[in-house]
Formats: C-alpha cells, sequence, structure tokens
C-alpha cells in the first residue's frame, strides 16, 4: 500500500530525507472514497517458455541429445530475430527414470534430460512463426504466451487521474446530498494496480505465413484503486 500525502512533492531522484509534516487539523466532517480508474491497451510483448525433452538408456546420451536439440532450438529463435539478451535459460533437468511393478522393486529403464528457457518476443506480429520455429528446431515443449505491456508507466498514470477525478466526484455528490461542500483532500493511498484480458476485444495478429500459428493479441486493462479521504464541511 503506497500513501500520498498532499501538498508534497518529492523527486525520485532525491534522497531519502526525514521530515516532519504539519498539517492543518481537521475540524470537518471525513468522507473516504474508494474508486477504481481503468484504462486499455494492447500488449506489446510477449513471454513464451521453450523446453526440449528427450529420453536415452544412459545419462549422457539422453543430455547429449537434448544439448544438440536445444542448440538448434536456440538458433531457430536467433534466426528468427530474437536478441540473446531475450533468449533465458530457465531450468536443466537430468532425472533417472523407472518402471515400476506390484511387489516389484523399481527398475531403472533410462533417464530423462530437459531443458527450459523462457523468450521474450517484442515483434508481436511474429509471435506465431516463432513458435512454429521453435517446434520445427525441436522444441517439444511450448507454454505461453504471456502478452503484457512493456511501458506501462503512461498508461497507469492515466488510471490514476481517472481515478482520482472519479473519487472527487463522488465526494462531491455525497457532500451535496448532506448539504456540505469539499474542503480538501486529507489522504490518498494507492493500491497495487493489476492487469485481466480482455478476450473478447481480441484480434488476430498478422501471420508470416498463412498456415502459422494464430496469436490473438487482445487488449488489457490497466487498474489503478485509490482510497481517498475528504475533508468536509
Amino acid at each position: 500500500m503506497k500513501t500520498l500525502l498532499p501538498l508534497i512533492l518529492l523527486s525520485a531522484a532525491a534522497p531519502a530525507l526525514a521530515a516532519e509534516v504539519t498539517t492543518a487539523p481537521v475540524t470537518g466532517t471525513l468522507l473516504d472514497i474508494s474508486a477504481t480508474g481503468t484504462v486499455s491497451r494492447a500488449p506489446d510483448v510477449a513471454m513464451i517458455g521453450a523446453g526440449v525433452v528427450t529420453q536415452a538408456t544412459k545419462a549422457n546420451a539422453a543430455l547429449s541429445a537434448n544439448a544438440s536439440r536445444m542448440t538448434a532450438t536456440i538458433a531457430a529463435l536467433k534466426s528468427a530475430g530474437v536478441a540473446a539478451r531475450d533468449i533465458q535459460t530457465q531450468s536443466i533437468n537430468l532425472q533417472p527414470q523407472y518402471r515400476y511393478g506390484d511387489n516389484q522393486p523399481p527398475v531403472l529403464t533410462g533417464y530423462q534430460a530437459s531443458n527450459r528457457v523462457s523468450v521474450k518476443l517484442r515483434d508481436l506480429d511474429r509471435a506465431g512463426a516463432v513458435i512454429d520455429a521453435l517446434v520445427a528446431a525441436g522444441a517439444n515443449q511450448i507454454d505461453g504466451p504471456d502478452l503484457s505491456v512493456d511501458k506501462p508507466e503512461a498508461a497507469l498514470d492515466e488510471a490514476r487521474a481517472k481515478a482520482l477525478a472519479t473519487a472527487r466526484a463522488r465526494a462531491e455528490l455525497y457532500a451535496k446530498g448532506a448539504g456540505l461542500t469539499v474542503r480538501r483532500i486529507v489522504r490518498i493511498a494507492e493500491s497495487e494496480n493489476y492487469r485481466r484480458p480482455v478476450p473478447q476485444a481480441a484480434m488476430m495478429m498478422r501471420a508470416e505465413k498463412a498456415d502459422a500459428t494464430p496469436v490473438a493479441a487482445g487488449e488489457q486493462d490497466l487498474d489503478v484503486t485509490l482510497s481517498v479521504t475528504f475533508e468536509l464541511d
């Protein structure tokens, strides 16, 4: 929970300061209002998980086969225009595989190797084509895409302005009904924002090939909720 004190402006670049803030005492009626501001934006980045799973009777054979296919997978990503900085290894695993039977001890049957990477796509028009390239290169596990707005700050500021305007309008409504007037804002607290997809607004991304895996971009709602305390008199 973040609390904003009225009439105080601190530069983000300024060092932290210890200060005592004195405000005029509250003499009127306090009114608490909660309001949410929402803006919609089209996602511009996507996160995709890609993995290679291989099996062999020997551990080194399973790991070697996995390394070969993952090397090809990463090469395919780079050929598709994904920068090296947007490809990150998430996990590498090698595990024995057993066959189980009733009242019998486990029998070792081989080994399974897996390697997973996360991929950040900055060109959503090619998302489907990149997924297809991953599978063609040897990836046999795909999850995502997780679509998001890369730099949401401006949109969130717009949502904040909407939330504050809504809170003030409601305060004016309550004050008028009570025969009072809004004197000032005493306190503003901002809750964490969240983003929710809006599937019905989805539009199909342009694909490089007619048979490329389709990916729907859609829109996302970015929300900011404010708790505002007004003084009425």
